[in-house]
């Protein structure tokens, strides 16, 4: 069974840190102005932590 990745968006400060990492997982959510999960349970799962890692406020995480 796939991890499941999401995003706080009441912490997301949408710095874009992660957007050359992952974006066909991850994407702006202009109207919300947080980032947004474009697939949640698909996706390269090293990428995906690399993007974790590289967010500053540390909002993208994994689910249980």
């Amino acid at each position: 069974m796939a991890k499941k990745h999401v995003i706080d968006e009441d912490e997301c400060m949408t710095c874009g840190a992660w957007a050359g990492i992952c974006p066909e997982v991850f994407e702006i959510d202009e109207k919300a102005d947080t980032a947004s999960v474009i697939m949640e349970t698909s996706g390269p799962e090293d990428l995906i932590q690399e993007a974790m890692d590289n967010c500053p406020v540390e909002c993208i995480n994994w689910e249980d």
